[in-house]
């Protein structure tokens, strides 16, 4: 059965930062991949985060937003008031369960 939702290999390896010796997708980027705010998102994980441990699930320091930020001069990303979430690769299966929408069901499985 083929997935409903197309993601370009390319696109996803753009979206995977290397932090804390980790490959990790950060939190806005799945929001948009999930079609949910970000808002939304990081109240789900909180909800659950007994399901995050520290290997599915850290929060970046201030000063690794700063150097994230300075990697991206010409993005519109604009930063935030709160500290983004790092996902690895457990804690985006993990993240399409509690999410539980079909888009979240595709994307996982594209992924």
């Amino acid at each position: 059965m083929k997935s409903e939702v197309q993601i370009q290999v390319e696109y996803v390896s753009g979206l995977i930062h290397f932090i804390r010796g980790e490959k990790v997708i950060l939190d806005y980027d799945l929001a948009t991949l999930y079609r949910v705010e970000v808002k939304r998102l990081k109240q789900a994980v909180r909800r659950n985060i007994k399901r995050f441990p520290i290997d599915f699930l850290f929060e970046l320091t201030p000063a690794e937003q700063k150097i994230l930020r300075t990697q991206f001069v010409t993005s519109s990303w604009g930063g935030s008031r709160y500290q983004i979430f790092a996902f690895t690769e457990q804690g985006v299966a993990m993240l399409s369960g509690i999410l539980n929408s079909e888009r979240a069901i595709h994307v996982n499985i594209a992924l």
